[in-house]
């Protein structure tokens, strides 16, 4: 089970109102303990600092936060705080910045006091500091609402869980198997462009390495994998011999995933050849390795395994997929990749199939052929833009209620179509993004979760 995203909440108030009214500090404190208590209703993890005034409160209650490792630093206004008390520490900070624009009444109309107006003129302290943090570059995002707003608490978890991506993104760490896939330059970002920008970090190793990793996996391993394969699969369309083929190579890539403590891996399939020693190719274990919340991409590509490992952290249910070819007659796209699908995502019997493989000179793998839940589901991009930089796309879609079917028996499979059955526009749109043939697919609506994410990251972003 993932951790919740972790919130670090920030009461910030004015030091004149203690002198001229000390007696509103309780209530003061008060509206922030209910504040606190209602994003822990809603599923986050907070940490609470003592009320801030002074920059040296506000200095000390950051410095707190930062090492207590929270993923985000959520700032409330409690009245008018000065910008100027928590601008230093706040651009100091190195998490994600959220201000929570929001008051404890929901209404304040004709029979409102000066009493009222004393408890909830909170926005105007958030005013004074984005104002001020736009000035200083320190980026920010706001959550907008009355506090008990199901759509202000929504905002809430969504940045929560855009820090949590950003923060597994930031400290990624992609175990790459083989070499690149020659000539596919899409998404071939240099890997110390990859690690400044993004702080995705590489740890390439050999197919032969992994062959004497796999060497290594002791029998009853094997077995047992082997057993517990059955108990969740269905078995009818593979050997045993190459059902224990394919398992000892993949508890082989756990092995050194573990040992480099790797978020998510990626391998080129080119690079698996006999002269390597290894038994096949790994595609169920990549299927499995998803399930488990691992990041996961085809054709060494690193960046599009970190994008699946950061957006599984913050609880996406996630699979790396390609479009392949478009049904223009029904406005839908034919989605697959050579036997990698995330079987988290399926409903129904899943069957483990022997695939014909004919790419190399390794013997056959077992492969997964799910069915995947049909719904709502949301496209995620990371592309490579000019200047060393990057883009994040996402894009509405539909998983269509389909498959598998016969044509395909051995390779993971299913359609979609965009939200709005413009299958021209949409895919017109997409390249004209620059967004590449490899892509993460979340299971519902994730898009304001890539938007958020993206501003976290410091890159751009763009809705298909």
């Amino acid at each position: 089970m993932r951790d919740a995203p972790y919130v670090g909440l920030l009461p910030l108030y004015i030091a004149l109102y203690d002198e001229v009214r000390p007696e509103a500090r309780p209530e003061m404190q008060a509206f922030a303990d209910r504040v606190a208590g209602t994003l822990e209703g809603a599923g986050l993890r907070v940490e609470r600092a003592p009320i801030a005034c002074l920059r040296h409160e506000v200095e000390a209650a950051v410095t707190d936060m930062m090492h207590r490792e929270v993923e985000l630093l959520a700032t409330l206004h409690l009245a008018y705080s000065p910008s100027m008390e928590a601008i230093g520490a706040l651009c100091a900070a190195h998490v994600p910045l959220l201000l929570l624009d929001t008051t404890p009444a929901e209404r304040f109309g004709a029979d409102a006091t000066g009493a009222d107006m004393f408890r909830n003129h909170g926005i105007h302290g958030v005013q004074d500091l984005a104002c001020t943090l736009r000035r200083h570059e320190r980026p920010y995002l706001l959550a907008v609402g009355h506090v008990d707003d199901p759509a202000f608490i929504a905002d809430v978890v969504t940045a929560a869980r855009a820090a949590q991506a950003t923060r597994a993104l930031r400290t990624m760490r992609v175990l790459v198997l083989g070499d690149p896939f020659a000539g596919m330059g899409d998404f071939a970002a240099p890997e110390e462009v990859m690690r400044r920008r993004l702080g995705i970090e590489s740890h390439r190793a050999t197919v032969e390495a992994l062959a004497q990793a796999a060497a290594q996996v002791p029998e009853e391993e094997v077995a047992a994998e082997c057993a517990a394969d059955a108990e969740r699969f269905n078995l009818s369309g593979v050997s045993e011999d190459v059902l224990a083929r394919t398992n000892r190579v993949g508890l082989g890539v756990r092995r050194m995933i573990d040992e480099v403590q790797a978020g998510a891996f990626s391998f080129n399939f080119a690079s698996f050849t006999g002269e390597s020693g290894v038994g096949t190719v790994p595609f169920l274990e990549a299927s499995k390795a998803m399930a488990r919340g691992l990041g996961y991409a085809g054709e060494a590509d690193a960046l599009t395994a970190g994008l699946v490992g950061a957006l599984g952290r913050a609880g996406c249910r996630v699979t790396f997929t390609e479009m392949f070819c478009p049904d223009w007659a029904e406005g839908t796209v034919f989605m697959s990749h050579m036997g990698e699908c995330n079987l988290a995502l399926a409903c129904g019997d899943t069957k483990l199939v022997e695939k014909q493989y004919a790419f190399s000179t390794v013997g056959n793998p077992a492969v997964s052929v799910p069915k995947l839940e049909p719904g709502a589901a949301t496209l995620v991009n990371l592309a490579p833009a000019p200047h060393d930089g990057f883009d994040m796309i996402a894009a509405r879609v539909e998983v269509l209620d389909r498959g598998p079917v016969p044509g395909f028996p051995d390779v993971p499979h299913f359609w979609l179509r965009p939200v709005d059955r413009d299958l021209r526009g949409f895919l017109q749109r997409y390249s004209e993004l620059g967004g590449t043939h490899h892509l993460a697919m979340c299971m519902g609506d994730e898009v304001d979760l890539a938007g958020r994410m993206a501003q976290m990251l410091g890159i751009g972003f763009a809705i298909v």
